[in-house]
Formats: structure tokens, sequence, C-alpha cells
């Protein structure tokens, strides 16, 4: 299980012929081009429905690929599904070499789709249904993470077969935006008694799992989890257990700044807990949101105004029940930026105009649909647009189709900055 990530082709050609990819339209554009192309959909396709939709830069795709390979190259990624599974990512992400994290059957079947092996797949869920656990024995996805006794014994009826990690909980997840301890990972005292518990149902335990929160914010918590990782690596050997060789380093990365501070804590960790690990430890990760947040970019269309005083008012048809619901279950911080593509169309981007400032509603008929309050924009009018950056981590994912409003309708356009 070595770092294949980066050895494949980049080039926009080979992404464009991968699963998923092929056969749609990839449009070629300059690095600050974007909100230009954006305008050209608008105006082109955009004239009649006025439907939100989003980009896929794929540019930004391949250059956090490469981002990862230069720092953590010793790390093989496996893109978490669940963060965002538009089929078009998930190509391009297979055929820049990245395994995937996969929680569920249909996670799996996704991937399996495009023609991925089943040895790039972990499933990667401690406590899943017996039947996902049946349908991956029965396609071959042979490596899965535990953390309960009940656990090591569906696995022993369903698929004796699989290796498994123990996923064992982070020291110190703190920092996280979405902390997962509460709900998953051994405890110190649980450790060995799993190992023990393993061995009688005759299964393979071979490595250790942890996670230390999603859009994690103290990257140092990454060296007290790999510490604690290397003390499950020696009880299983005080335990005479086989050699554990795979040591999983969950996700919790952020693009830009704090994933190279993340990526420095990472080395030195392995350097202190793992110093010879080369040639017989697999290390792998589940990074989602680095991969995938700031690739998209959502438009959404004004469909409704009210001025109240200075305060001005603006209804779009995407939200909290859609793509939005980043808001809720991610704690994400939103901003936009507005196209005035109908009210200014030579200033659309509103340079040098007063604002004021503004809340904007989700369509739905919840008070709840609240995007942005107090948030700064021009004077705007039905039909012009707002545009979301990093769009791409928990939004199109979680939506729904609540009062009619589909999340998972909402069309991807796919763009190709120059990633240098």
């Amino acid at each position: 299980m070595g770092s294949e990530t980066g050895s494949n082709p980049t080039s926009l050609q080979d992404i464009s012929g991968a699963p998923g990819v092929r056969g749609q339209k990839v449009t070629t554009i300059q690095k600050d081009g974007l909100i230009s192309f954006m305008q050209s959909i608008i105006l082109n396709t955009q004239l009649d429905s006025k439907e939100p939709f989003y980009v896929l830069d794929l540019g930004t795709v391949v250059s956090h690929i490469d981002q990862w390979a230069r720092a953590l190259p010793s790390v093989r990624p496996f893109y978490a599904v669940k963060c965002n599974p538009g089929p078009a990512l998930l190509g391009a992400m297979a055929a820049l070499g990245s395994g995937f994290d996969c929680a569920s059957r249909a996670e799996i079947e996704s991937v399996l789709g495009l023609g991925v092996s089943p040895d790039r797949i972990i499933f990667a869920n401690p406590c899943k249904p017996e039947a996902h656990i049946k349908y991956a024995a029965s396609v071959g996805v042979n490596l899965t993470t535990f953390d309960s006794v009940d656990e090591v014994e569906k696995i022993r009826k369903w698929h004796p077969k699989c290796d498994l990690l123990i996923r064992i909980k982070a020291l110190d997840d703190s920092g996280a935006r979405c902390p997962l301890g509460p709900k998953y990972g051994a405890l110190p005292e649980e450790v060995e008694p799993l190992l023990r518990a393993a061995r009688a149902a005759g299964l393979t335990v071979s490595g250790v799992s942890f996670h230390i929160g999603s859009g994690a914010t103290h990257s140092s918590a990454y060296r007290g989890a790999i510490g604690a990782a290397k003390s499950v690596f020696q009880a299983a050997a005080r335990l005479g257990l086989p050699e554990m060789r795979v040591l999983n380093i969950g996700g919790g990365f952020t693009a830009g700044q704090p994933f190279e501070e993340a990526a420095s804590n990472v080395r030195e960790a392995l350097q202190a807990h793992f110093p010879n690990a080369q040639g017989w430890l697999s290390l792998i990760a589940e990074p989602g949101r680095f991969f995938v947040e700031s690739a998209f970019t959502l438009a959404a269309n004004v469909i409704g105004k009210r001025v109240r005083g200075e305060l001005r008012e603006y209804w779009i048809n995407d939200g909290i029940y859609g793509s939005m619901n980043c808001l809720l279950y991610d704690h994400a911080t939103l901003t936009c930026v507005p196209l005035a593509c109908s009210s200014k169309r030579a200033n659309p981007t509103c340079e040098g105009a007063i604002t004021y400032s503004s809340t904007v509603f989700g369509p739905t008929c919840d008070a709840l649909d609240t995007v942005l309050t107090g948030h700064r924009l021009p004077e705007l009018q039905v039909n012009d647009w707002l545009l979301f950056p990093n769009m791409g981590a928990y939004t199109m994912a979680a939506g729904s189709n609540f009062n009619g409003f589909n999340t998972s309708a909402i069309l991807t356009y796919l763009a190709y900055s120059n990633p240098s």
C-alpha cells in the first residue's frame, strides 16, 4: 500500500478522460478567471431557469494533490467520500491516484463504479450495518476499522478475511470544527481487550486508526495521536499479535497554512515514534475538505428582496436545507460576492458601489433558513446573483429536498485553472 498519489499523469487531458468526467465539457480558465466564467454560464445557459449551480475547478484539486505529495510524500491519501461524493470529483481523484475512505455500501458502490479496484478502498466506519459488511466481503473490500467487541463479532461472522484497524480515540480533538471523539475511538483501557477479542475471533488487526476531528485547528493534536498509536503497536507486540503494518492518521486537514503546520507536526511525530517506518509501515490518511473545500464555488440567484430602512434583505434559491446546511452541520462560516448580471451589466461585480448591511435568506418557508446576517452587499435586484466560494466540503453531500427545493438537482460545471 505504497504512496501512489501524484505518480499518475495530472494533465487536463488525463483528467478529462477519467470516469465521471469523461464526456463532460471542461473549460480551461485563467487562475483569476472564475467570476468571468460563472458570468458566462449565467448569460449563456441560465437566463431562463436561473437555477443555482456549482463550478468545480479541477485545477484546484490537482494543486492540492501536488501540495499533499510535497508535504506528506510517505502518506497515501484515501479521500473521504462523505465530504463530497460528486461523480466528476471522484473520477478526478481516482485518476490522480487517490485511495478512498468509504463509510457505507452506497459509497463503495460509487467508487467501484468508476473502475477503482477494491484494494484502493478502506471501509472506514467503525460501526457498520451487517448487510454492508457482507457487501464489502462480496466485492473484496478487505480493510476496515473497529472500536468495539460487537463490531469484532459482526466482522467475524460476515467478513472473516478482512484486515482490521483498531480505531482509537484521539487524545485531543478540542480544536476540531466537528469533534468525533464522543462517538468513535477506543479508550486506552479498552485497547488490549479489543486486541484480545480480535485474536480470539481469528481476525487480523493490521494497524491503528485515529481521527483528530474534522476541520482541526490544533494541528499539534497529531503529535499526541501518533504517540498514542505507537503505544497500541507496542501493546499488540506484547500480546504476541502479528506485526502491525498500517497507520491511518485520519483527516482534519484544511488547505493553506493550516495544512503546512499539520504536515510539519505529522512528519515530526512520525520521526519521533516511527523513525524507521520506511519499508514496513504503510501510512495512510482520510482527508476530505483539504482537497475539495476551495475547489467548488456556488452561484445562487436572488429571487426576492425587501428594504427596511438601511437594511437590505434578499432571498436566494439555495439555503440551509440545501448547500448551506454546512452552517448547521459543519459549523462553516460563509461569505459571498455579488454578480449583478441583471441590474448592473456594465459593472456586475459592483466595484466601488455603496454597500448596505444585508440579510440573505434561503428559499424555504422556515425562518431558520437564514444564510447571512449583517453582511455588506451593494444594492442588488431580483435576478442578480451571489457567488459563494469554498463550497466543496459537506455542502451538496448533506442537502435535502425540503419544501421541494432539490439540492441533488443542482448542476456542476467543470473548469480547469492552471494549478501552477
